[in-house]
């Protein structure tokens, strides 16, 4: 069965097949998914593919075979667009999975978020780190894959704490409302260096060798002494940073020792979690019941709704 399509190259390992000879496996993705393709030497396209980096762009030729009991994508031919080609003809937009509000709704939430802070020196520092890194903060995706991989991911994530967060700080008397806010604002911030690649997200050279914890703490840690903010709110809001991944092993530099820092660390985790069950939700194939499993969760989520009928 022939097909036509363009995606970019998620993913390229060269390998060695069982008679020797050498071949890629490349996973192929656009916005609604990703599949994967082994190239062998003697294919046409092997050449031009093995000359190719992870996030190029390519429109490919090819034909689905079903061998060894599934179905097989062979590709047969391929062109390359440049990123400037595949924006200005509308393809960019058909590779890239968004969340379902637009990047206009998700910013004005989350200026509404800083808005609400009170302190003036904290808000200050808050909205001078946001200032100097708009364009960026609006796009990046909030993880290689695990929750909300996607453009403007970040984003999501950090409007969809604000509004778990405002919901639950009337139980939480003892939180800091504004220590709270900011930190949920500011707690990912590292991941804008933390990560690169416009259409295959990639841990960068300094997000590889300090981690978005140490990157997001030296930014924020700038930004505080810049607005003036006083040594004991610096410090705490430094110690959100530092602690929101929760636990030592997975990546957090300190445990969680106040209440701001508890409270921002489970709503984390909270939408990291149901983050990765909304997507499954949502790109689930028709009639799916389970989704496939989720490292996250380390599990598979159960799709169909529950009935409710009687």
């Amino acid at each position: 069965m022939p097909f036509t399509g363009v995606y970019f190259i998620k993913r390229k390992l060269s390998k060695i097949a069982k008679n020797g000879n050498p071949y890629l496996m490349l996973e192929l993705a656009d916005a609604s998914g990703s599949f994967t393709s082994n190239v062998f030497n003697n294919s046409t396209s092997y050449t031009a593919l093995n000359d190719l980096s992870e996030g190029s762009i390519i429109k490919i030729q090819g034909s689905v075979r079903y061998y060894n009991e599934r179905l097989s994508p062979e590709i047969e031919s391929i062109t390359r667009y440049s990123i400037e080609e595949a924006t200005s003809e509308g393809i960019a937009d058909q590779l890239i999975e968004v969340p379902p509000e637009t990047e206009e709704e998700l910013w004005a939430s989350l200026c509404e978020g800083i808005e609400r802070i009170q302190h003036p020196a904290l808000k200050a520092t808050v909205q001078s780190v946001i200032d100097q890194n708009e364009s960026a903060f609006r796009t990046a995706s909030a993880a290689i894959s695990m929750h909300h991989a996607y453009r403007h991911g970040l984003l999501e994530h950090s409007v969809h704490m604000l509004r778990a967060g405002i919901a639950l700080l009337p139980l939480y008397p003892e939180v800091d409302p504004d220590l709270a806010l900011a930190g949920i604002v500011l707690h990912d911030i590292g991941k804008l260096e933390e990560y690169e690649g416009e259409f295959n997200t990639q841990t960068s050279r300094i997000g590889l060798l300090q981690g978005h914890v140490v990157l997001g703490y030296k930014i924020v840690r700038k930004a505080a002494i810049l607005s003036k903010l006083n040594s004991e709110l610096c410090e705490r809001l430094e110690h959100i940073i530092l602690s929101h991944q929760g636990e030592k092993e997975w990546g957090a530099a300190a445990m969680a020792a106040t209440p701001e820092a508890v409270f921002v660390s489970m709503v984390d985790n909270l939408d990291a979690k149901m983050g990765m069950v909304q997507r499954a939700l949502r790109n689930a194939p028709e009639g799916a019941v389970y989704s496939d499993y989720l490292a996250g969760l380390k599990t598979k989520v159960l799709l169909t709704p529950p009935q409710k009928d009687s």
